[in-house]
């Protein structure tokens, strides 16, 4: 397991790529404003259960909120894991999405040319 730190940066970049402001990431989770930010610097830890609900709250595993990798069977060939990579895509904002899923899907398509 990494560090609270590093794993409280990584909660920060995925609550503001997600566009949740602090306090409404702490709403949802039902904790305080204080505590969210506790978390995000590395000073403290969180309960399984604040675990589980951010998971689903930033839709992402919480092997990634913890190891910033999934490490599960369904992993590409390079090595890389398709929840790792989806959670990129969801983190980006909603009117940019579109114009990365047609930059990926051209890609694609020239690949195969």
């Amino acid at each position: 397991m990494q560090s609270k730190i590093e794993i409280g940066q990584r909660i920060r970049h995925l609550r503001e790529a997600q566009g949740y402001s602090r306090e409404q990431l702490a709403e949802i989770l039902n904790i305080s404003p204080r505590f969210c930010y506790d978390i995000e610097l590395g000073k403290k830890g969180m309960s399984m259960e604040t675990l589980c609900n951010l998971s689903q709250a930033l839709n992402v595993s919480t092997d990634y909120i913890l190891l910033g990798t999934v490490h599960k069977k369904g992993s590409y060939s390079d090595g890389t894991d398709p929840e790792a990579f989806e959670a990129l895509i969801q983190s980006c904002p909603d009117d940019k999405r579109i114009h990365l899923e047609n930059i990926i899907t051209s890609y694609l398509k020239a690949l195969r040319a």
